[in-house]
């Protein structure tokens, strides 16, 4: 079984969580993801089947789209509501001044890895530094703030749109909001809406899927490709993985109706034929 599903994540939930239902549910042991989300976080968690999880870093580089909320005031160790406050503040900060400093952040920049998050430094991975109470430089990559605007502002309560590149920590945004406002912040929730062409609308919870109200989708859903009907001398080449002529980055190369092989740029990609 080949194929991609959207799953509207539930919050509480580790993305593996969500792969290891699909594992029961479609009865498979091969399931991937193309991007981890939080527990705290709900939302687009696209997921792989079978041969399509080979597809699981190129659909991971795309653009991501979140709508999160802040809190003004405090600053929480794993900066968001379930850490444990290390700072506050009683600064009052206008609404002007949130948007505009909310506003100055749709730039490249470099951003301070969390402590608490699963990159590695020096083949440990950085909560464990801060659950063992180690000092440990945290790392910074610079990262795509491509959009982003002010939904709602109640109080010291912010709600906001952002459309990031591959590698962002919207808690560790929230952070840096909160310290170029002169004050604190922490994320309360976090929801993916988009993730590349993904859309949250398409999208199935668990509940969905396990009750066969679902979707999968395939590789012409998901790319800009090329599809070519093989005859028995182009089978034969391709299904012994002999680099083609190409005009798109994806080609698709079908024998009697039946996938049988992702190119890319020429090269085999997936084989998908049984032999």
């Amino acid at each position: 079984m080949n194929g991609l599903i959207i799953v509207d994540k539930d919050k509480n939930m580790t993305s593996f969580d969500v792969c290891h239902q699909l594992m029961k549910i479609f009865n498979t042991k091969k399931i991937g993801h193309t991007g981890t989300l939080d527990p705290i976080a709900t939302g687009v968690l696209v997921c792989t089947i079978g041969k399509y999880t080979k597809l699981n870093d190129v659909i991971t580089s795309t653009y991501k789209e979140y709508i999160a909320e802040m809190v003004l005031g405090e600053q929480k160790d794993t900066y968001d509501i379930e850490g444990i406050t290390i700072n506050s503040s009683d600064k009052e900060v206008s609404k002007e001044e949130i948007i505009k400093v909310i506003n100055s952040y749709q730039k490249k920049y470099e951003q301070e890895v969390p402590i608490y998050s699963s990159v590695k430094v020096n083949g440990m991975k950085l909560y464990q530094y801060a659950r063992q109470g180690f000092n440990v430089e945290l790392p910074k990559r610079e990262v795509d703030i491509k959009e982003i605007e002010v939904l709602d502002i109640n109080d010291k309560t912010i709600k906001f749109r952002a459309l990031v590149s591959k590698g962002t920590y919207i808690r560790s945004l929230i952070n840096d909001i909160g310290k170029t406002l002169g004050t604190y912040a922490y994320m309360i929730n976090l929801r993916r809406t988009k993730q590349g062409q993904f859309d949250i609308k398409d999208s199935y919870t668990l509940e969905d899927i396990k009750n066969n109200n679902y979707k999968l989708l395939d590789l012409e859903d998901v790319f800009d490709l090329d599809i070519i009907d093989t005859d028995d001398n182009l089978f034969k080449q391709v299904n012994s993985g002999v680099k083609q002529e190409y005009n798109k980055e994806y080609t698709l190369y079908k024998y009697n109706g039946k996938n049988i092989a992702l190119y890319r740029n020429g090269a085999m990609f997936i084989y998908l034929n049984e032999r």
